[in-house]
């Protein structure tokens, strides 16, 4: 009596679950016609997948085990050690239903947490990338300035000798501009003594003519040349150089 109606109980909890299975395909066919067939495993994939959730080591051991797990519940049902009531049907069911619920959203919820962890993979990578790149750009920005003290030396003792040489043709111009200013002064003095020496030999000629011209005009002087002159041409008659 007891197996006949877990057999009964067991024939509606069938029932029951195919309505609910049909029902959580239709619930799940937005997310599911996302996949093609072609991703789903074949059944031989699932076979082996079943029996590897099975206890044991071995195939012979997980098929021992589920003939001994069906042995048992089949024997406490018959022997009313266990009766199958309304709460192990909706237990039964509600298992079957979450398993399945499981199994559909296994794989959308495996992709989504695989492409969450590759798009968190894809941003650290990126970051660590672009953090490398700085670093590395830093790096050759430094060594790039590794020379720089060598080189603010080199510009320093250039400017150094620059400053130098722009003194000394600084002096130079000076020099040459105090010696030009000497030559000025020098050719004015010149040209002023000159110009004096000019002048006092124009007055020392004006006074002599003057002197002389006032001679000339005296009848005592104009007399004793006349008679120089006559005594120089008598001399030179007598000595026949006329």
């Amino acid at each position: 009596m007891a197996s006949r109606f877990a057999v009964q109980s067991l024939r509606g909890s069938s029932f029951l679950l195919r309505r609910q299975a049909t029902a959580i395909p239709r619930l799940a066919a937005v997310p599911s016609r996302q996949y093609s067939d072609a991703s789903r495993p074949p059944p031989e994939q699932r076979a082996n997948a079943i029996i590897e959730s099975l206890p044991g080591n071995s195939l012979i051991s997980k098929t021992g085990t589920v003939v001994l797990g069906t042995g048992v519940a089949a024997a406490a049902i018959s022997q009313e050690l266990y009766v199958v009531n309304e709460e192990t049907i909706v237990l039964v069911g509600t298992a079957i239903m979450f398993t399945l619920l499981a199994r559909i959203l296994k794989e959308p919820y495996k992709e989504w947490t695989e492409g969450h962890i590759n798009r968190i993979r894809n941003i650290l990578n990126s970051t660590r990338k672009e953090h490398t790149q700085a670093v590395t750009a830093r790096i050759d920005a430094v060594q790039q300035m590794k020379d720089v003290v060598d080189v603010t030396k080199g510009l320093f003792a250039l400017s150094k000798e620059t400053a130098k040489l722009e003194h000394e043709a600084f002096t130079q111009r000076q020099k040459a501009a105090v010696a030009a200013e000497v030559k000025t002064v020098l050719d004015s003095w010149v040209r002023y003594e000159q110009q004096e020496k000019e002048s006092e030999q124009a007055d020392l000629a004006k006074a002599v003519i003057e002197r002389v011209t006032k001679s000339l005009t005296d009848a005592k002087n104009q007399q004793d040349i006349l008679n120089n002159a006559i005594a120089e041409v008598e001399q030179l008659v007598k000595s026949k150089a006329i």
